[in-house]
């Protein structure tokens, strides 16, 4: 079966795919941490960034990101524990890459929990997320 002349096939380098799981592991320790600005390191400081989610609009900028972080998770109790499990994670090029995955917060209260994609590109060895979908589940399903 020949492959079209369009489409290259990606090289998945598991270093390289290692070093974006490591980005959503750290992420996950500082969340677990209460640490805000410790978890947006994981993102692009960059007024191209994007945020997007079902319950509001679509976030511009690293700056707006964390203002939306910061007030959606005023304390470390409203930022509970934070689970990942990672679907689908795979390279588009050699400096870009997408990851789905769920989420979860365990929380004393309740347990949103939800889906979300990834854009991640490798700036100068560290690979961060450019942009950022997320969907929040009305129902409380545990991973």
């Amino acid at each position: 079966m020949k492959t079209p002349k369009n489409t290259a096939i990606v090289e998945q380098d598991s270093k390289e795919l290692l070093a974006i799981e490591t980005v959503l592991n750290t992420q996950q320790k500082c969340w677990n941490n209460g640490d805000i600005d410790g978890f947006m390191e994981g993102y692009w400081q960059s007024e191209e960034l994007i945020f997007t989610s079902l319950k509001h609009k679509p976030a511009y900028g690293w700056n707006n990101t964390l203002e939306r972080y910061r007030n959606s998770y005023p304390t470390k109790d409203s930022m509970g524990k934070l689970n990942f499990e990672f679907l689908d994670l795979k390279l588009i090029s050699k400096n870009t890459a997408s990851l789905k995955g769920k989420w979860e917060l365990i929380r004393e209260s309740d347990n949103p929990n939800g889906v979300f994609w990834l854009d991640l590109q490798k700036f100068d060895k560290k690979w961060l997320i450019t942009k950022d979908s997320t969907i929040s589940f009305e129902i409380n399903t545990p991973l």
